[in-house]
């Protein structure tokens, strides 16, 4: 009862069409009720098995902005969010979170520029990028920008729904990602992150689902993205082999 977010549960009967997007990705298709880690937990699968569209629906169904940032977002650049947040439900725990975030990989571009525009109007409170490590996003690197939102704006006593955050990570930010989402973990937080990878999926006593014909609840070393970089890194040579003879 601790968590903020217990479960997911999909209203079938509502369903308009399970022949028609997004209801006919692998995610979606048999799903019925989703359990949630009180920590973390990670969803894992391949390019469009649905990963992005599970997690931008608990995202907006709790109350975020469906392309990034704080419940106080309301920016939209192009509106291209699925329907699939009206056929579900949350089931919320008993605490309510001090601090929150949804940060999508895909969508960070135009966080960074609503950032920068909400400072440029007049106001009367200190500038929002403050919030944000002090300098504008975009006169970071890709991987800078994402890891000052990790450090300063995330405070802890939140939930936090991440959307492949490795995408501008470097393997040792990755691994300093796992130090943070511990320490925030620490402070009492919650997060939900769908990732392709191997390093920040290590993460442990994490719920691990991957997506195949719906969600299968995985240990790390079971996971297919695991296997395939532990067999490639350990047999380098002889996959490039198969793969360049594969382009012959």
């Amino acid at each position: 009862m601790d968590q903020f977010i217990r479960s997911l549960t999909l209203n079938r009967a509502e369903v308009p069409s399970f022949l028609e997007y997004p209801f006919n990705l692998a995610a979606i298709r048999n799903l019925e009720i989703l359990s949630f880690h009180p920590q973390v937990t990670f969803i894992v699968g391949e390019n469009g098995s649905g990963k992005s569209t599970i997690l931008e629906a608990i995202a907006v169904a709790y109350g975020f902005n469906p392309e990034g940032g704080t419940k106080n977002f309301n920016f939209s650049s192009k509106a291209t969010h699925s329907r699939l947040n009206n056929y579900i439900r949350l089931v919320k725990g008993l605490k309510k979170p001090g601090d929150g975030f949804f940060l999508r990989a895909e969508s960070f571009y135009n966080l960074a520029t609503n950032i920068d525009e909400l400072d440029s109007a007049p106001s009367f409170g200190p500038p929002l990028i403050n919030s944000y490590g002090g300098r504008s996003l975009h006169e970071q690197s890709h991987g800078e920008s994402f890891f000052a939102v990790f450090q300063n704006k995330f405070r802890g006593n939140g939930i936090y729904i991440l959307d492949e955050p490795e995408a501008a990570l470097s393997p040792s930010r990755q691994m300093s990602m796992i130090a943070r989402i511990h320490e925030l973990v620490g402070q009492g937080s919650q997060f939900i992150i769908a990732t392709h990878s191997p390093i920040i999926m290590a993460y442990p006593q994490a719920c691990i689902y991957e997506i195949q014909e719906g969600f299968e609840s995985v240990k790390y070393e079971e996971t297919e993205h695991y296997q395939i970089m532990k067999v490639f890194l350990n047999n380098t040579k002889k996959m490039l082999a198969i793969l360049m003879e594969d382009l012959k």
